[in-house]
């Protein structure tokens, strides 16, 4: 019997058909080069329980060539009646006019300033416009000076002089933190800059902005913390005496300082040369009568080793002087001249360093920025920037060179950030290679995720504080692209260094405390301006503030990575102290509990009462603060007072506008509509069972603390920032802020 011929009909013909990739992928399909189904949401972001997106500014569409040629010949008119503008003010042509022939589209044109938008690029976002009205469209012209349109003819004046850009956003954008230049005095009588990106600087902005607002002024000006003023050393530093000499520790003591300092130190920064040094300290403790004059600059660098030593392993201090100042003091009056130091290269930058940070260590920050400038440029004229080829040194000398090259990279970049200057050093330039550390991948790996790390602050400094306070095109994409290059680290530091916060069967590591610490500061760093610009719009008008929080998912994500960046620092520091592993002298866990503290304070304003639920956290921040005062730790001290005079005077603000009527219907709404909502893409995935995020109008527990963030969920929240967000934004922060 006959076979029956093959069905070739269409259907059967389309079953055997390979599905080709959607070419309208969503952004995460694209990045994972993974087959879209092209829905919203597409099935590989449903079945994975992810926001999906589409990045529409980036979609090919087809169109005619007449459709293009419209569109210059409306460019053409634009510039041409700009020129006209400039040369006769009675001839000009008003906007109306201008743009009569605007693009129609689907439902109808689009008039006023959506009208300029669209006749040079079509709005396929789907997303509904910002409301606006034709008559009062606030506009920053000529600098931060705000004017109010109420005819065509001014809209038409302040549009063409934006005609190289697509939107009032793009290049006018400004952080409110690196705008102007500010200075403060303190009670002795100097003048202090306020840096961009400083720690301290972002806190007594907020002082002085909310004392503007509060009915009374800071109570003190004694409690505030100004540079070099927290600690005294001796009065004798500049003089080289024997009398002033500290006695030298037995040999057993010093090595066991010695050793306390490769610990707390030596994992993340070179400080001194493990066999060079231990070999002349044999030496030095092996004479009858020990001779100063014949070490060198080596008893110099073991002055300042017994200073960082003394000051590990002191539990309690008392009075102003920083522990170890005995050693500290005596090692800068003997420390010779520049022209000295040039000799003896290595161990020079190595005594630059300790010296950097140990003046960092006791807020003498100007001091410690000054120091470790002396040894990149010292560093830098002997060439250990470059790759240098073993063959023209001892393999034992290049890895010492590339040691203290990253260290003094690393110090003068973090330095440089929390000084909230300019980097003095181009990253391109930076090309020498990684040490070894004999094998010892574990500290390699974590050797160079700080050098990582490093280099995003390098990043966020350069981008989102710009230099001139001008971002070179818009705050919140610059935003994005810096929280894109933190993703990237995000799972491999999770899984190189992890944190093992509720296991109380293991210890936590210092070392991956240290990193994780570092990287919370970089998403806050990133997006701290944005929480900055909340607070001062919180300040003119809560109503406001709720009104814009409520309109853009973008700043809700941006404001909940701040947020819960902070309150992870928090969970670390917290654990640090509970297993009596607090770095108490070194500044680096105390700089990232003061940033996360501000942040709080700053946000238990900026959101909604019902959202407000960060009181436990603050408590646990000042628990911290009380360990640190506890030892005499005066800079915590200082600190923690600037901390609650802040909270004070923001208290009686929002206490003042409490006792007010309250405000209308709509109002009440839009404030009840965010508290119930929650960001997506940014809880954390530990929290699926209904546990809510303080941003998100839940409660502060544990859990949500030891939740950490994943690639995932970064990158998700990332790709929300889209350019219709951002343009809707800028204008909101424009128009409020500045």
């Amino acid at each position: 019997m006959p076979s029956n011929p093959p069905d070739k009909s269409p259907t059967s013909a389309n079953q055997h058909r390979v599905v080709k990739r959607s070419s309208n992928a969503c952004t995460r399909c694209r990045r994972q080069k993974v087959k879209c189904t092209g829905q919203r949401p597409c099935e590989a972001c449903t079945r994975r329980k992810l926001s999906c997106h589409f990045d529409d500014h980036d979609q090919k569409i087809l169109v005619t060539r007449g459709y293009l040629a419209s569109l210059e010949e409306k460019i053409a008119a634009l510039q041409g009646n700009s020129v006209q503008e400039t040369t006769s003010t009675s001839g000009r042509v008003s906007e109306d006019q201008s743009l009569d022939a605007a693009i129609p589209l689907e439902g109808g044109v689009v008039n006023g300033r959506e009208r300029f938008r669209n006749s040079i690029v079509p709005n396929n976002s789907g997303r509904p416009s910002p409301p606006e009205t034709d008559h009062q469209i606030s506009d920053q012209v000529n600098g931060n000076q705000l004017i109010q349109s109420h005819s065509a003819s001014e809209d038409e004046t302040q549009w063409t002089s934006m005609r190289d850009s697509t939107s009032l956003s793009v290049s006018s954008l400004t952080n409110p933190m690196s705008t102007d230049a500010v200075f403060v005095t303190s009670n002795s009588g100097r003048t202090f800059y306020l840096g961009t990106s400083s720690n301290w600087s972002f806190t007594r902005r907020l002082l002085n902005l909310t004392q503007q607002y509060a009915d009374c002024s800071l109570t003190s000006l004694n409690t505030l913390r100004f540079d070099a003023e927290t600690y005294a050393l001796s009065a004798e530093d500049g003089t080289s005496t024997a009398k002033n000499t500290p006695a030298v520790p037995t040999v057993d003591y010093a090595i066991h300082l010695v050793n306390m300092v490769k610990f707390h130190c030596g994992q993340v920064f070179h400080l001194f040369d493990q066999e060079e040094f231990m070999r002349k300290l044999c030496q030095f403790y092996g004479e009858p009568r020990p001779s100063v004059a014949r070490t060198g600059l080596w008893y110099i660098h073991f002055l300042l080793i017994l200073a960082f030593g003394k000051a590990l392993v002191t539990k309690t201090s008392r009075g102003r002087r920083p522990p170890g100042a005995d050693f500290f003091c005596a090692a800068m009056s003997l420390l010779p001249e520049p022209i000295t130091l040039w000799r003896e290269p290595e161990e020079a930058i190595e005594i630059l360093c300790c010296t950097s940070l140990y003046f960092q260590s006791i807020d003498h920050r100007s001091s410690a920025y000054n120091h470790i400038g002396q040894a990149l440029r010292l560093a830098l004229s002997q060439g250990m920037h470059t790759d240098t080829p073993p063959r023209h040194l001892d393999e034992s000398l290049v890895q010492r060179w590339r040691r203290i090259w990253w260290t003094v990279y690393v110090l003068d970049k973090e330095m440089t950030s929390l000084m909230g200057l300019p980097p003095a050093l181009s990253d391109e330039h930076a090309r020498s290679a990684l040490p070894t550390f004999d094998g010892d991948a574990f500290r390699t790996a974590a050797f160079l995720m700080r050098i990582k790390l490093s280099q995003f602050i390098v990043g966020i400094d350069r981008t989102v504080y710009a230099a001139d306070g001008r971002l070179q095109r818009d705050f919140l994409l610059q935003t994005k692209t810096s929280l894109m290059g933190i993703a990237e680290l995000t799972d491999k530091l999770q899984s190189q260094f992890p944190l093992s916060i509720d296991d109380s069967t293991s210890c936590i590591s210092r070392l991956s405390a240290h990193l994780h610490l570092l990287y919370h500061q970089c998403i806050i760093l990133a997006t701290r301006p944005l929480l900055f610009c909340f607070y001062k719009i919180r300040l003119d008008s809560s109503a406001g503030c709720s009104e814009l929080l409520a309109s853009s998912e973008t700043a809700r994500n941006m404001l909940s990575m701040c947020l819960e960046s902070s309150l992870q620092i928090i969970t670390i520091i917290t654990a640090l102290d509970e297993q009596d592993l607090l770095e108490t002298f070194l500044p680096f866990d105390l700089e990232a509990l003061h940033t996360s503290a501000t942040n709080i304070i700053v946000a238990s304003v900026v959101l909604p009462e019902p959202a407000n639920g960060f009181a436990s956290g603050l408590q646990k921040a000042f628990a911290a603060f009380d360990r640190f005062s506890t030892i005499g730790n005066l800079i915590a001290q200082a600190e923690q007072a600037e901390l609650w005079q802040l909270q004070q005077l923001a208290q009686q603000i929002v206490e003042a506008e409490a006792a007010r009527p309250p405000p209308a219907g709509p109002a009440e709404t839009i404030i009840t509509g965010y508290s119930c909502e929650t960001p997506s893409g940014l809880v954390p995935t530990r929290i699926d069972h209904g546990l809510r995020t303080p941003i998100s109008g839940g409660d502060f527990t544990d859990e949500f603390l030891n939740a950490g963030f994943s690639t995932a969920q970064i990158m998700d929240m990332v790709n929300s920032i889209n350019r219709d967000q951002n343009d809707w934004i800028s204008e909101e922060v424009i128009d409020r802020v500045f």
